[in-house]
């Protein structure tokens, strides 16, 4: 089975269904993984996705806020959620293709401004679903896995427009990078976006308060496709989508590729 996925958070999944929609029409990924749906599950808007093949859907939903959902072309299970730090929040959904694989879609909190738990308690909340999903890789080793998601954190020095400017903003502190490789240690994980593009600057992340984005160009990479080592070698053909960042009325995130031949 050959089948590209694409993650991508899309801040509102009924204010942008008709941008998901383009994306199934131009881009036609077997598999769309999307956080920050922003909306209960029974109010996503399937019937234009299920009209553009996508059939199967596993989600978590709350009303306003977070949210993850797995839209695909292919058969799909559900295959349960993790409630990270216990938070309550809809932050975590799995789905189990026909062939054994498993993708985890995950919304990392994105911990606020200050990057100092004591004075900002955001922040310690994202350590801590951090170190949650730690020991969950640490103690059930992922096999025939994928998660992606946005992580909300760029741990390279060049996932940031300026590593010295960033080191004390929030997703580039050293804290947070470090607590994100403890993740990525315990389950083995592969970054398969760096596996594929090891090199240069690279962003899925660029913020609305910029008056043009494009041209000021002060990205981060967020967002995440990891496998595990089992099958990260049948990964390739990773991609990022940076012109869907100038769509009318756009996610502040664009769309992450990679194609998998299991």
């Amino acid at each position: 089975m050959t089948f590209t996925l694409a993650t991508w958070n899309i801040n509102s999944v009924r204010l942008r269904e008709g941008l998901v929609a383009r994306l199934m029409a131009e881009e036609s990924p077997d598999i769309i993984c999307l956080q920050e749906c922003k909306s209960p599950v029974e109010k996503i808007p399937v019937e234009q996705f299920q009209a553009l093949g996508y059939r199967y859907m596993v989600a978590r939903g709350e009303k306003g806020y977070n949210g993850v959902a797995i839209l695909s072309k292919l058969p799909l299970m559900d295959a349960g959620e993790r409630d990270f730090a216990a938070m309550g929040h809809a932050r975590h959904v799995a789905a189990r293709l026909e062939n054994g694989v498993t993708i985890h879609n995950c919304y990392v909190p994105a911990g606020g401004d200050i990057p100092d738990r004591e004075l900002n308690p955001k922040f310690g909340q994202k350590l801590d679903f951090l170190t949650d999903m730690r020991e969950w890789c640490r103690w059930d080793k992922p096999d025939r896995s994928i998660l992606v998601g946005d992580l909300n954190i760029a741990p390279r020095e060049d996932d940031v427009w300026s590593h010295k400017a960033l080191l004390k903003i929030v997703s580039h502190t050293p804290v947070e990078v470090e607590h994100l490789n403890q993740v990525m240690e315990a389950g083995s994980w592969q970054d398969i976006t760096r596996k594929d593009i090891p090199e240069g600057l690279l962003y899925s992340w660029w913020s609305y308060r910029a008056a043009d984005w494009d041209a000021a160009d002060k990205g981060r990479r967020l967002d995440h496709i990891w496998a595990s080592p089992d099958i990260a070698n049948a990964a390739h053909s990773s991609r990022i989508l940076r012109p869907v960042r100038g769509w009318l009325q756009p996610s502040d995130h664009v769309p992450v590729f990679a194609t998998f031949d299991l």
